[in-house]
Protein backbone atom coordinates (compact mmCIF):
# COMPACT_ATOMS: atom_id res chain seq x y z
CA UNK A 1 0.00 0.00 0.00
CA UNK A 2 0.92 3.43 -0.95
CA UNK A 3 2.07 5.25 2.57
CA UNK A 4 1.62 9.46 2.28
CA UNK A 5 3.55 10.83 5.07
CA UNK A 6 2.66 14.47 6.39
CA UNK A 7 5.38 16.25 8.18
CA UNK A 8 4.80 19.74 10.06
CA UNK A 9 7.60 22.51 10.77
CA UNK A 10 8.62 24.67 13.93
CA UNK A 11 6.74 23.96 16.97
CA UNK A 12 3.49 22.50 14.98
CA UNK A 13 2.30 18.88 15.37
CA UNK A 14 0.04 16.20 13.73
CA UNK A 15 -3.01 17.61 14.70
CA UNK A 16 -2.30 21.08 13.11
CA UNK A 17 -2.80 19.57 9.86
CA UNK A 18 -6.40 19.86 10.68
CA UNK A 19 -8.63 19.36 7.66
CA UNK A 20 -6.18 18.59 5.39
CA UNK A 21 -5.51 14.40 5.81
CA UNK A 22 -9.45 14.23 5.16
CA UNK A 23 -9.51 16.90 2.32
CA UNK A 24 -6.54 14.28 0.92
CA UNK A 25 -8.55 11.45 0.85
CA UNK A 26 -11.68 13.12 -0.77
CA UNK A 27 -9.37 14.15 -3.36
CA UNK A 28 -8.89 10.47 -4.67
CA UNK A 29 -5.35 9.87 -3.72
CA UNK A 30 -4.40 6.32 -3.39
CA UNK A 31 -2.98 4.52 -0.45
CA UNK A 32 -2.76 5.77 3.35
CA UNK A 33 -1.65 8.67 5.27
CA UNK A 34 0.41 8.88 7.80
CA UNK A 35 0.53 11.80 9.95
CA UNK A 36 4.64 12.14 11.61
CA UNK A 37 5.99 14.55 14.17
CA UNK A 38 9.36 15.62 14.94
CA UNK A 39 10.93 15.73 17.76
CA UNK A 40 10.08 17.69 20.34
CA UNK A 41 6.14 18.06 19.05
CA UNK A 42 2.97 16.47 19.35
CA UNK A 43 3.77 12.57 20.25
CA UNK A 44 7.23 13.58 20.90
CA UNK A 45 6.76 16.72 22.65
CA UNK A 46 8.75 15.18 25.86
CA UNK A 47 11.49 14.53 23.24
CA UNK A 48 14.95 16.65 23.58
CA UNK A 49 14.63 18.21 19.53
CA UNK A 50 17.59 17.79 17.80
CA UNK A 51 19.59 21.29 16.91
CA UNK A 52 20.20 19.71 13.38
CA UNK A 53 17.94 18.75 10.18
CA UNK A 54 20.17 15.67 9.49
CA UNK A 55 19.15 14.08 13.05
CA UNK A 56 15.76 15.05 12.63
CA UNK A 57 15.91 12.62 9.41
CA UNK A 58 17.29 9.93 11.56
CA UNK A 59 14.30 10.32 14.14
CA UNK A 60 11.31 10.71 11.65
CA UNK A 61 12.52 7.85 9.90
CA UNK A 62 13.14 5.43 12.47
CA UNK A 63 9.44 6.54 14.07
CA UNK A 64 7.91 5.76 10.61
CA UNK A 65 9.89 2.56 10.70
CA UNK A 66 8.47 1.81 14.23
CA UNK A 67 4.91 2.33 13.29
CA UNK A 68 5.81 -0.56 10.35
CA UNK A 69 5.36 1.81 7.32
CA UNK A 70 7.79 0.43 4.86
CA UNK A 71 9.24 2.88 1.81
CA UNK A 72 9.41 4.27 -0.42
CA UNK A 73 7.24 6.74 0.93
CA UNK A 74 5.32 10.02 -0.68
CA UNK A 75 5.98 12.70 1.89
CA UNK A 76 3.85 16.24 1.92
CA UNK A 77 5.87 18.25 4.23
CA UNK A 78 5.86 22.05 5.37
CA UNK A 79 8.74 24.56 6.51
CA UNK A 80 10.58 23.14 8.59
CA UNK A 81 9.52 19.38 7.81
CA UNK A 82 9.82 20.21 4.42
CA UNK A 83 13.83 20.69 4.95
CA UNK A 84 13.37 17.62 6.78
CA UNK A 85 11.71 15.72 3.93
CA UNK A 86 14.44 17.26 0.92
CA UNK A 87 17.43 16.02 3.26
CA UNK A 88 15.40 12.59 3.94
CA UNK A 89 15.29 12.21 0.09
CA UNK A 90 18.85 13.63 -1.03
CA UNK A 91 20.20 11.10 1.69
CA UNK A 92 17.98 7.89 0.97
CA UNK A 93 16.53 8.39 -2.82
CA UNK A 94 14.73 4.70 -2.42
CA UNK A 95 13.18 6.13 0.83
CA UNK A 96 11.05 8.23 -0.66
CA UNK A 97 9.29 8.24 -4.03
CA UNK A 98 7.78 11.89 -4.26
CA UNK A 99 8.11 15.02 -2.34
CA UNK A 100 5.35 18.17 -2.06
CA UNK A 101 7.09 21.01 0.10
CA UNK A 102 5.01 23.98 1.59
CA UNK A 103 6.21 27.54 1.90
CA UNK A 104 9.76 26.17 3.12
CA UNK A 105 13.21 27.83 2.58
CA UNK A 106 16.81 26.70 2.21
CA UNK A 107 20.36 27.35 1.94
CA UNK A 108 22.07 28.11 -0.26
CA UNK A 109 19.02 29.07 -2.41
CA UNK A 110 17.95 32.16 -0.56
CA UNK A 111 19.28 34.31 2.16
CA UNK A 112 18.43 34.95 5.74
CA UNK A 113 16.32 37.68 4.89
CA UNK A 114 14.37 35.53 2.45
CA UNK A 115 14.31 32.64 4.39
CA UNK A 116 12.50 34.71 7.91
CA UNK A 117 11.30 38.29 7.34
CA UNK A 118 12.66 41.06 8.93
CA UNK A 119 9.36 42.15 9.63
CA UNK A 120 8.45 38.68 11.36
CA UNK A 121 10.79 39.20 14.09
CA UNK A 122 8.05 41.49 16.38
CA UNK A 123 5.26 38.53 16.43
CA UNK A 124 8.20 35.95 16.82
CA UNK A 125 9.29 37.61 19.90
CA UNK A 126 5.94 38.43 21.15
CA UNK A 127 5.71 34.51 20.79
CA UNK A 128 8.29 33.59 22.51
CA UNK A 129 8.26 36.11 25.27
CA UNK A 130 5.23 35.12 25.87
CA UNK A 131 5.25 31.39 25.44
CA UNK A 132 3.52 29.92 28.50
CA UNK A 133 0.74 32.54 28.01
CA UNK A 134 -0.78 30.13 25.27
CA UNK A 135 -3.46 32.56 23.75
CA UNK A 136 -0.96 35.55 23.18
CA UNK A 137 1.67 33.18 21.89
CA UNK A 138 -0.94 31.42 19.54
CA UNK A 139 -2.46 34.41 18.43
CA UNK A 140 1.09 36.10 17.41
CA UNK A 141 1.61 33.22 15.75
CA UNK A 142 -1.98 33.20 14.32
CA UNK A 143 -1.32 36.75 12.63
CA UNK A 144 1.96 35.64 10.89
CA UNK A 145 1.13 32.72 9.29
CA UNK A 146 -3.07 32.67 8.62
CA UNK A 147 -4.68 35.08 6.41
CA UNK A 148 -7.82 33.25 6.75
CA UNK A 149 -9.40 35.05 9.38
CA UNK A 150 -12.98 33.50 10.02
CA UNK A 151 -11.92 30.61 11.79
CA UNK A 152 -9.60 32.87 14.27
CA UNK A 153 -11.23 32.09 17.30
CA UNK A 154 -11.99 28.40 16.92
CA UNK A 155 -8.11 28.03 15.82
CA UNK A 156 -7.10 29.51 18.60
CA UNK A 157 -8.86 27.68 21.11
CA UNK A 158 -7.88 24.46 19.33
CA UNK A 159 -4.55 25.79 19.10
CA UNK A 160 -4.66 26.41 23.00
CA UNK A 161 -6.01 22.60 23.88
CA UNK A 162 -2.74 20.99 21.47
CA UNK A 163 -0.29 22.56 23.19
CA UNK A 164 -1.93 22.16 26.80
CA UNK A 165 -2.11 18.52 26.04
CA UNK A 166 1.34 17.99 24.50
CA UNK A 167 3.21 21.37 25.23
CA UNK A 168 6.37 22.43 22.73
CA UNK A 169 9.12 23.69 25.45
CA UNK A 170 10.70 26.92 24.65
CA UNK A 171 13.90 24.95 24.41
CA UNK A 172 12.60 22.49 21.67
CA UNK A 173 11.40 25.65 19.77
CA UNK A 174 14.61 27.46 19.65
CA UNK A 175 16.27 24.46 19.34
CA UNK A 176 13.98 23.64 16.34
CA UNK A 177 14.84 27.10 15.18
CA UNK A 178 18.38 26.79 15.14
CA UNK A 179 18.13 23.69 13.23
CA UNK A 180 16.50 25.22 10.36
CA UNK A 181 18.60 28.26 10.55
CA UNK A 182 21.61 26.22 10.05
CA UNK A 183 20.01 23.46 7.70
CA UNK A 184 21.53 23.63 4.21
CA UNK A 185 20.33 21.16 1.44
CA UNK A 186 22.73 19.83 -1.25
CA UNK A 187 22.65 21.51 -4.62
CA UNK A 188 21.58 18.73 -6.50
CA UNK A 189 17.79 18.14 -6.40
CA UNK A 190 16.15 15.06 -5.11
CA UNK A 191 16.05 12.30 -7.54
CA UNK A 192 12.19 11.99 -6.54
CA UNK A 193 9.62 14.49 -8.29
CA UNK A 194 8.86 17.22 -6.42
CA UNK A 195 5.99 19.60 -5.86
CA UNK A 196 7.04 22.90 -4.45
CA UNK A 197 4.05 25.13 -3.45
CA UNK A 198 3.48 28.40 -2.01
CA UNK A 199 2.10 31.26 -0.72
CA UNK A 200 2.11 34.87 -2.67
CA UNK A 201 1.11 36.51 0.46
CA UNK A 202 3.48 34.78 2.99
CA UNK A 203 4.26 37.02 6.07
CA UNK A 204 6.69 34.54 7.40
CA UNK A 205 8.97 33.35 4.71
CA UNK A 206 9.24 35.71 1.07
CA UNK A 207 7.92 33.43 -1.31
CA UNK A 208 10.76 33.86 -3.38
CA UNK A 209 12.59 31.27 -1.79
CA UNK A 210 9.88 28.53 -2.97
CA UNK A 211 10.98 30.38 -6.88
CA UNK A 212 14.42 30.00 -5.99
CA UNK A 213 13.86 26.43 -5.21
CA UNK A 214 12.12 25.38 -7.57
CA UNK A 215 14.02 26.98 -10.25
CA UNK A 216 17.47 24.97 -8.85
CA UNK A 217 15.66 22.22 -8.85
CA UNK A 218 13.89 22.41 -11.76
CA UNK A 219 10.73 21.31 -9.92
CA UNK A 220 6.41 22.10 -10.58
CA UNK A 221 5.93 25.09 -9.03
CA UNK A 222 2.54 25.87 -8.07
CA UNK A 223 1.88 29.34 -6.31
CA UNK A 224 -1.25 30.05 -4.16
CA UNK A 225 -2.60 34.12 -4.51
CA UNK A 226 -4.14 34.82 -0.85
CA UNK A 227 -3.20 32.27 1.63
CA UNK A 228 -0.72 32.48 4.06
CA UNK A 229 2.54 30.52 5.79
CA UNK A 230 0.17 28.12 6.99
CA UNK A 231 -1.29 27.23 3.71
CA UNK A 232 -3.06 23.89 4.67
CA UNK A 233 -4.77 26.06 7.17
CA UNK A 234 -6.12 28.80 4.74
CA UNK A 235 -6.99 26.43 1.93
CA UNK A 236 -6.60 22.98 2.59
CA UNK A 237 -9.13 21.94 -0.63
CA UNK A 238 -6.55 24.12 -2.71
CA UNK A 239 -3.27 22.26 -1.27
CA UNK A 240 -5.37 18.30 -1.78
CA UNK A 241 -6.36 18.94 -5.40
CA UNK A 242 -3.24 20.34 -6.25
CA UNK A 243 -1.09 17.75 -4.81
CA UNK A 244 -3.60 15.20 -6.34
CA UNK A 245 -3.67 16.61 -9.48
CA UNK A 246 -0.06 16.80 -9.95
CA UNK A 247 0.91 13.30 -8.28
CA UNK A 248 -1.71 12.03 -11.23
CA UNK A 249 0.37 13.40 -13.71
CA UNK A 250 3.83 13.02 -12.28
CA UNK A 251 4.80 9.08 -12.68
CA UNK A 252 4.66 6.86 -15.82
CA UNK A 253 0.84 6.07 -14.45
CA UNK A 254 -1.31 7.26 -12.60
CA UNK A 255 -1.42 6.91 -9.25
CA UNK A 256 -4.05 4.76 -9.04
CA UNK A 257 -2.39 1.77 -11.14
CA UNK A 258 0.82 1.96 -9.06
CA UNK A 259 0.42 -0.91 -6.85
Amino acid sequence: MTTWILLRGLTREARHWAALPDKLLASGIEGEVVLADLPGNGAHARVRAPASVPEMVDFVSADIARLGHAPPYRVIAMSLGAMVAAAWAQRAPKDIECLALINTSMRPFSGPAERLRPSAWPELMCAALRWRERKDAEAAIHKLTCNRLDTREADLAAWAEIYRSAPVSRANALRQLWAAARFQAAPAAPRCPTLVLSSREDKLVDPVCSKKLAAAWQAAHVEHPWAGHDLPHDDPAWVSDTVAAWGATSFERPLSEQR
